[in-house]
């Protein structure tokens, strides 16, 4: 649809392939996008900024939770993972006034912040990354560099953190899929600090005569997230093969 001329989404029987490849539709998307009061470019900084940061921290913040919750017994170890799990039953939807209300509190918002910090603390990447470290990373080991004097964090960087490649790369996948879709948010009301989706959106709300800017636009939105996904599916696939529940 992106590469088809506006008269081919109407034809009878419709056609996958469009018959005479156009670049027009794009060419409509910049121009409506350059007459915005806001650039382009500032809404894809945001976007790439968010997406990130929130991923980079995600990962950080996940495997560093998860080393504890897997290989360092403690009380109420079982109790914090327990509440884990039950975190993955919640959507978005449920959780958005408490969100609301944190993100308030700490005066995060109309930030870029009130969307890169509760990225931190998705469940699904402490869930993933706590059972990965569980079942790939040998307590022999651990133990072998605890003997020669590393310390805790040598021990996680150097050698947790190598093994659980897949893992991590899994979770990006993931946290890019969800921020660079990140559209019209409650949490960010200006202008300047609104995200692409939400710019494209915006594109897309015109009506049928925008009906190819709006195959740009879906183009654009699925080409990264499809692009990380073909450079990590080998990873993903051991990710989901050893992130099972263990008894």
């Amino acid at each position: 649809n992106a590469f088809k001329p506006l008269e081919e989404f109407w034809m009878f029987p419709p056609h996958f392939w469009p018959e005479n490849p156009t670049m027009q539709n794009f060419r409509d998307m910049v121009f409506l996008m350059g007459s915005s009061t806001v650039p382009f470019t500032r809404y894809l900084f945001n976007t790439v900024f968010i997406t990130v940061a929130g991923t980079a921290g995600l990962i950080i913040f996940a495997s560093m939770c998860a080393f504890p919750l897997a290989k360092r017994k403690f009380p109420g170890s079982k109790l914090v993972f327990t509440i884990i799990v039950t975190a993955l039953m919640f959507n978005g939807t449920v959780t958005a006034i408490p969100s609301y209300m944190v993100m308030s509190t700490l005066h995060f918002i109309d930030s870029y912040w009130a969307i890169i910090v509760p990225a931190f603390g998705m469940p699904i990447g402490l869930y993933i990354m706590k059972q990965f470290m569980e079942q790939m990373v040998p307590d022999s080991l651990l133990e072998a560099a605890t003997i020669d004097g590393a310390s805790d964090l040598r021990i996680f960087f150097r050698i947790v953190m190598p093994i659980v490649r897949p893992a991590w790369l899994t979770l990006i996948l993931f946290s890019v899929q969800g921020l660079w879709a990140t559209g019209s948010n409650v949490l960010i009301y200006s202008e300047e600090l609104k995200t692409l989706a939400y710019a494209l959106g915006q594109i897309v709300s015109g009506g049928l005569a925008r009906a190819g800017v709006g195959g740009a636009v879906s183009f654009i939105m699925l080409a990264v997230p499809i692009t990380v996904f073909i450079l990590t599916q080998s990873n993903i696939t051991e990710t989901m093969a050893t992130s099972g529940m263990k008894e």
